[in-house]
């Protein structure tokens, strides 16, 4: 603590010592004034002045203390200088004092609060810093709040003090006037509660609704405003209409028909979007592929002192496809209009706030009209504008399963999962790759450690990992591709026959309509804390929002829009990011939810590490697959976790124990005292559960104990 905190606690100290000893409380009892108010009175008259001045000095000495009797001295206020003066008194000497006992808690208290609660107080700092004016105006407003209480909490956060200090001084203004008034007829007043009668009380809680209904109000004619130079229709053909038929608008389409709502979904390529025909399930089916090589060339791991396999690449693709169609019924035409959605198969474009004009895939255009609207177009590869990219052609996400021979050496631009993924699968299968990133190493959202053994990995099965490379150049030389990269200014020349772009995704913006309708996009749509775009009745949802493009995360969105699109304005919900959990399927497969070291410091967070090494886990030993670790941050002397992260087999399934115990509180005791079967790989969990509580034993209890067992002997 520095010196300034301490000689400021002193003072404080002193002075509240001086109050309760000297019993200065009397002096602001009801009782004492109203005994004393002719003397008072006859003073004030003689010197108004001085009178004011020092009624001024006193009143913001006992707010800025948060002392009791500010609402004795409004009454005496009123008494003694009348109703105009002493509300002009009052209202100042109040904001001022509050302002100071606003100070005092944030100089003394701000930092060590967020410092231990700030991730708890990450939604309220978001709040107060985006409305904390109005929801301080509210307060201010109704007086059943005690104010010196609201000082002192609103220093902890955010807000910044002149706001604090004007909102305190109009929102405080209506109850400084009934009480300035009421003191005008102090001969009346018996008790502080004769003022706060229940109508009295009853008409300042309905003031505090004034203010929402005045942000609703707000609301309703901004709204009003967006919506200038459009013709509404005079009445809807459906709730809901979802553009995009991948996760975040298949999931919305599905609740809005569960929910009895007239919904249409248009996609005009594929329903179940690129995590089912170009994602996540082809690249899945082919990773599980070319972990069976691996195994393979790790027989003699396995106590097998032979293990050969014959494959055709093709083959393997061919697999991939039947993948995909057996789990395409999943996310069919057939499945959804059975659920009551209407699926139109074309393209869709916005021509108005409530229309959108399609054009069917067999030619038949027409406009539709919904309430609501919900863009879920998706993203696609990024492609970087190389030089010579396009003259020696590339590969994405996208367009690599159409590959039916392997090959012999790739080139793999990203450092990213989507890059991670295929290079490893890529080499299993034998072929000669290099993977590019520009960064200093892989999975560049991880911590250190994850890429090292990452990095260790990949170098171990052949793969050449160039981080700190950028790619600057393709060319054809003697009909050879080559990559031109650059590291630490140096020319790198790479020779390759194919090379795979993954160096991220880029939304699906246009086409749509939205920059006729001037919806904000920069990267991804831009959305409230609801999904909202700049049409209330417009959401967005999926990769096309952002921040995180998962399937999960777009199916996450996707019951907020829908709940939202369909029930507001009776009732909406805020999106909620606070467990967000993924992994990447390489080997060691990576998974993470909440906070990482790297996260935890950079936003100032405090927090303890927990560790356990997989490769002491028997089921892992047994396994052949002893490496990783299960690494829990927490909040310093507490087991509540602030994030986790699994490297090793399975923690994409393993980590979803620590999603549960996130979401819903559950602490690292908990998860210790929950039976995990043996052998398994999920009693990792557990065992970093242990170590928690293992540093944290108490010592000077075991001391105790262990006399007891020396005397019981």
């Amino acid at each position: 603590m520095n010196s300034r905190r301490l000689l400021l606690i002193l003072a404080l100290t002193g002075v509240l010592v001086a109050y309760l000893a000297l019993d200065l409380g009397r002096f602001l009892s009801l009782d004492y004034f109203k005994s004393q108010q002719a003397a008072i009175e006859g003073w004030r008259a003689a010197q108004p002045m001085t009178a004011a001045l020092l009624y001024f000095v006193v009143y913001v000495a006992v707010t800025g203390l948060s002392l009791p009797g500010a609402a004795v001295m409004t009454l005496v206020g009123g008494a003694v200088f009348g109703l105009l003066w002493g509300l002009l008194l009052v209202s100042f000497a109040s904001s001022v004092g509050a302002t100071l006992a606003f100070l005092a808690s944030r100089f003394l208290l701000r930092d060590w609060v967020q410092q231990h609660f700030g991730d708890r107080l990450r939604a309220i700092n978001a709040g107060i810093e985006k409305e904390g004016g109005f929801y301080l105006f509210t307060l201010r407003l109704v007086p059943v709040f005690p104010f010196f209480v609201i000082n002192l909490l609103m220093g902890l956060t955010p807000l910044k003090t002149r706001t604090f200090y004007w909102v305190s001084q109009f929102g405080m203004l209506a109850g400084t006037l009934v009480y300035v008034n009421a003191g005008t007829q102090l001969a009346k007043i018996d008790s502080l509660s004769g003022i706060l009668s229940p109508a009295l009380l009853g008409s300042f809680v309905l003031l505090g609704f004034f203010p929402l209904i005045s942000k609703k109000i707000v609301g309703a004619v901004a709204a009003k405003k967006v919506y200038a130079g459009w013709q509404k229709p005079a009445r809807f053909e459906r709730n809901l209409i979802v553009i995009g038929g991948g996760s975040a608008g298949l999931v919305t389409a599905y609740i809005a028909a569960a929910v009895k709502a007239k919904v249409t979904l248009i996609e005009k390529h594929k329903l179940g979007g690129d995590c089912l025909n170009t994602g996540c399930v082809p690249s899945k089916a082919l990773i599980r592929s070319a972990k069976l090589l691996s195994h393979m060339q790790r027989s003699r791991e396995f106590g097998i002192r032979e293990a050969k396999a014959e494959f055709d690449f093709a083959e393997v693709m061919e697999r991939v496809q039947r993948i995909i169609k057996t789990v395409e019924p999943h996310d069919s035409v057939e499945r959804y209009s059975g659920l009551g959605v209407e699926v139109i198969e074309g393209t869709a474009k916005l021509v108005s706030p409530w229309e959108v004009d399609v054009v069917r895939n067999n030619g038949k255009n027409e406009r539709l009209s919904a309430r609501s609207i919900v863009i879920a177009t998706g993203a696609r590869p990024f492609v970087p504008p190389i030089p010579g990219i396009e003259e020696v052609g590339y590969l994405t996400s996208d367009n690599v399963w159409e590959l039916r021979e392997l090959p012999q050496r790739l080139v793999v631009l990203g450092g990213g999962p989507i890059g991670s993924e295929l290079t490893q699968a890529f080499a299993r299968f034998g072929a000669k790759v290099t993977q590019v990133e520009m960064a200093p190493r892989l999975l560049m959202r991880e911590d250190p450690e994850v890429s090292e053994l990452v990095m260790q990995r990949f170098s171990a099965e052949g793969i050449v990992v160039l981080v700190e490379h950028t790619a600057k150049q393709f060319v054809s030389e003697g009909g050879e591709k080559i990559l031109i990269a650059e590291n630490a200014g140096q020319e790198v020349r790479i020779a390759f026959d194919a090379v795979l772009v993954a160096v991220g995704r880029a939304a699906n913006l246009k086409g749509y309509g939205l920059d006729e309708l001037g919806i904000t996009a920069n990267r991804t749509i831009e959305t409230n804390e609801f999904l909202q775009t700049k049409y209330p009745n417009i959401y967005a949802a999926g990769d096309v929002a952002g921040p995180f493009q998962f399937t999960h995360t777009a199916a996450h969105q996707a019951w907020y829009a829908a709940v939202n699109a369909l029930f507001d304005p009776f009732r909406k919900f805020r999106v909620d990011y606070s467990v967000i959990p993924w992994a990447t399927f390489i080997e060691p497969e990576v998974a993470r939810v909440g906070l990482n070291e790297l996260e935890a410091k950079e936003r100032k967070i405090p927090y303890e590490v927990t560790r356990y090494a997989i490769d002491d886990l028997d089921r892992a030993i047994a396994d052949s697959e002893a490496h990783g670790f299960v690494k829990v941050l927490t909040v310093p002397g507490k087991d509540r976790i602030l994030g986790v992260t699994l490297v090793g087999e399975h923690a994409g399934d393993l980590i979803a124990e620590y999603v549960l115990a996130m979401r819903h509180g559950i602490g690292l005791n908990k998860i210790l005292g929950t039976i995990h079967i043996y052998p398994t790989l999920a009693e990792a969990n557990k065992y970093v559960a242990g170590n928690w509580k293992k540093a944290h034993a108490p010592q000077k209890l075991l001391e105790w104990v262990s006399r007891f067992h020396r005397w019981h002997l």
